[in-house]
């Protein structure tokens, strides 16, 4: 990849468009939810989840306000609402020397937008895959 992959999330992010996903995701790519308790693991589940947290998370109040990023992984402290819920979270992204994103961790509070956000989930991972 010749864009850094950082530079490729916030671009998707900034554009809301999830087809750029497959190009950006290690085959080997493992995604960890705050609501699902083990690891989901390979490309396609990977995808499934963050497409599904695009539709979930990406409205017009997201917003990230803090980045720390080292030379090989980020993390990314978001801010959004959702139904009325102030959702606060961290992105943790690990990405290999190919440019792919191989770990994505999503941590989220408070109690109440966790609740909030496994039930969005859920609905949109059943509709999308039946996951």
């Amino acid at each position: 990849m010749d864009e850094h992959p950082l530079e490729a999330w916030h671009r998707l992010v900034r554009t809301q468009d999830p087809s750029g996903l497959d190009a950006l995701i290690a085959d080997d790519a493992v995604f960890h939810s705050p609501v699902v308790h083990t690891p989901q693991r390979r490309k396609a589940l990977v995808i499934a989840y963050l497409g599904a947290a695009f539709a979930v998370f990406f409205n017009p109040t997201f917003r990230y306000v803090r980045q720390i990023v080292g030379a090989s992984d980020a993390m990314l402290e978001f801010e959004v609402e959702v139904d009325g819920v102030l959702v606060n979270g961290v992105d943790i992204i690990k990405w290999n020397d190919a440019g792919q994103i191989v770990d994505f961790k999503v941590m989220l509070r408070p109690l109440k937008a966790i609740n909030l956000i496994h039930e969005r989930m859920a609905a949109m991972l059943q509709a999308k895959q039946g996951i």
